[in-house]
């Protein structure tokens, strides 16, 4: 058995492809755009880890997407994750659940889909602003 891809929903094909890719930092691997089905499907990944692959699915009909807490979430390991949550302040982004502990920090996309954030290697030490900022809203 091997990983291919996590499928999440979305309401918003350009929102969401600004989040993840222009903001998050994942590579656009291509688009099928299937007309009889009326719906897009558009496969990211990390640089460099095409073998982790998140499949966005864009139903063209428009839906209310509900915010089922049954997926859970989406995980990646970053270099800095104190840099990696400052560029995605700077970005708009909300840090629902900073990275106080230096290891780990959560944020959402604009279809509330919650995205964790790890550190890799061991916890970085604790640093403000991070060390003393509460959460916002939930992951």
């Amino acid at each position: 058995m091997k990983y291919l891809h996590t499928m999440v929903r979305v309401g918003n094909l350009d929102k969401a492809l600004e989040f993840y890719c222009d903001k998050l930092g994942l590579e656009n691997l291509g688009r099928y755009d299937n007309e009889g089905g009326r719906f897009s499907l558009v496969f990211l990944a990390a640089p460099g880890q095409k073998e982790a692959q998140v499949e966005l699915t864009w139903n063209w009909d428009e839906e209310e997407l509900g915010e089922g807490r049954n997926f859970g979430h989406l995980a990646y390991e970053v270099e800095d994750i104190y840099a990696t949550c400052d560029r995605l302040v700077k970005a708009g982004v909300t840090i629902n659940r900073p990275p106080r502990d230096g290891r780990m920090a959560f944020v959402r996309s604009p279809d509330n889909i919650s995205i964790e954030l790890l550190q890799k290697g061991g916890a970085l030490a604790p640093a403000e602003p991070w060390a003393s900022m509460p959460n916002t809203g939930h992951w």
